[in-house]
């Protein structure tokens, strides 16, 4: 299991495919609202002049020396939603991301986020 304490060692690292295939770099963790684990990464891929971040689920995420090995295959992670380096995640935004990876979401009984950046 992943825990929230180790996030922030995380960052930079590279994002690896089940095959091994480099995504990209791990830019920040978002931590489920309801239990506070980490729940999913911001991958930042792109060109250097073009960069963005995508969102990938954390279940079943291997940490290695100096990586991330994630679950999810590279062309699935890449067609992601995303946003920019920059930008912050409309809460509107955030289910999509969830049915991209055929992902229950549950928000809170007041309408609260699932996600929130760590």
């Amino acid at each position: 299991m992943i825990h929230s304490a180790d996030v922030r060692e995380w960052r930079d690292h590279d994002v690896v495919d089940p095959k091994g295939r480099r995504i990209g770099s791990l830019e920040a963790i978002y931590v489920d609202t309801v239990t506070d684990q980490p729940a999913m990464a911001t991958v930042r891929t792109g060109l250097p002049t073009r960069h963005r971040l995508v969102f990938v689920p954390l279940d079943g995420a291997i940490l290695g020396p100096g990586y991330v090995k994630v679950a999810h295959s590279k062309g699935l992670v890449k067609k992601a939603p995303a946003i920019g380096t920059d930008d912050i995640l409309p809460a509107e935004r955030e289910e999509a991301i969830f049915r991209h990876y055929d992902l229950t979401y549950r928000p809170g009984a007041g309408g609260e986020r699932q996600l929130a950046r760590r």
